[in-house]
């Protein structure tokens, strides 16, 4: 068995989590700085490579592992691809080495792929009612549009497109673009030639 603790505890509650994982046969204990909030974890990275075909990763508690349920799934999967169970000592539904812990994360796995659906629901629509609120998705114009007018108006007299970046304090493909974008909506405008 392997394991892994979270050490953003008191001392004392430290303690009491190793000597846990330790009487639950732990041979091998990895140390977790980082809150089992946090994705980009190297202890528990660390721990899940060093896994083989068999061996069991223990927590004290799911909250060690992770704070979220796409997390857990994740690190779940993560875990499976090696061969390797997971068992949480204080939530005793959270042992992939039995058949109920293996059938409660499997309900588990099917709530958080709903969940995800949902939020992927939801964000269109929000994206789709903000559209038709007149909300603009990307980058802010580098441009204002009074800037725009005046950089067509130097390129309508003959400035060239470098130039009229120079004066913007932009790049010539902003003005180029511009241009382009300019001449594409069917407005009668010179072509521009940049030097």
């Amino acid at each position: 068995m392997w394991s892994l603790h979270s050490v953003d505890q008191e001392p004392e509650n430290l303690d009491g989590q190793i000597e846990a994982l330790q009487a639950a046969g732990a041979e091998k204990i990895f140390s977790e700085k980082e809150s089992g909030a946090k994705t980009d974890r190297k202890a528990l990275a660390k721990a899940i490579a060093s896994l083989n075909e068999g061996d069991v990763l223990v927590v004290t508690r799911l909250d060690r592992l992770a704070r979220s349920t796409l997390d857990l799934l994740q690190t779940l999967d993560a875990l499976n691809k090696r061969g390797a169970g997971f068992k949480a000592i204080k939530d005793a539904w959270a042992d992939t080495t039995t058949p109920h812990g293996k059938l409660m994360l499997t309900v588990l796995g099917g709530i958080g792929e709903f969940e995800r659906t949902l939020i992927l629901s939801r964000t269109h629509e929000g994206r789709v009612r903000a559209k038709a609120n007149g909300v603009k998705f990307g980058r802010k114009p580098k441009l204002s549009h009074f800037q725009q007018a005046e950089a067509l108006e130097r390129l309508a007299k003959g400035d060239t497109q470098t130039a009229v970046a120079r004066t913007f304090g932009v790049d010539q493909t902003t003005i180029s673009s511009l241009a382009n974008k300019e001449t594409g909506a069917g407005k009668s405008r010179p072509r521009f030639r940049s030097r």
